[in-house]
């Protein structure tokens, strides 16, 4: 007999993606991630401890987390971290870092 399938719920993957694969690297640096939202594709997360606020953490981060994730959550879209650091000023760390 064929039990009944739970709707997939994409919270669930992303903490256990989060937890496997990104945590440990963030931890290695003293980081802490932690989800802000999942809604319409788009993840929103939080970097706090050693790190947050750092531009430099801060490009590097997204793409990581989009990366672990894009295989595990087809739907997908965006990472976004939310954070206290200026769109200037994180403009300027991915200039640098020879990012978009």
């Amino acid at each position: 007999m064929g039990g009944l399938e739970l709707p997939h719920n994409p919270m669930d993957t992303i903490e256990d993606v989060l937890d496997e694969k990104v945590r440990p690297l963030l931890a290695l640096h003293d980081g802490v991630l932690s989800v802000s939202g999942f809604e319409d594709g788009i993840l929103r997360v939080k970097l706090s401890g050693a790190g947050s606020g750092c531009p430099s953490a801060d490009v590097v981060t997204e793409p990581l987390i989009y990366h672990e994730l894009q295989t595990a959550i087809p739907e997908l879209k965006e990472v976004i971290l939310v954070n206290g650091v200026s769109d200037s000023l994180l403009g300027q760390a991915r200039a640098l870092m020879g990012l978009r």
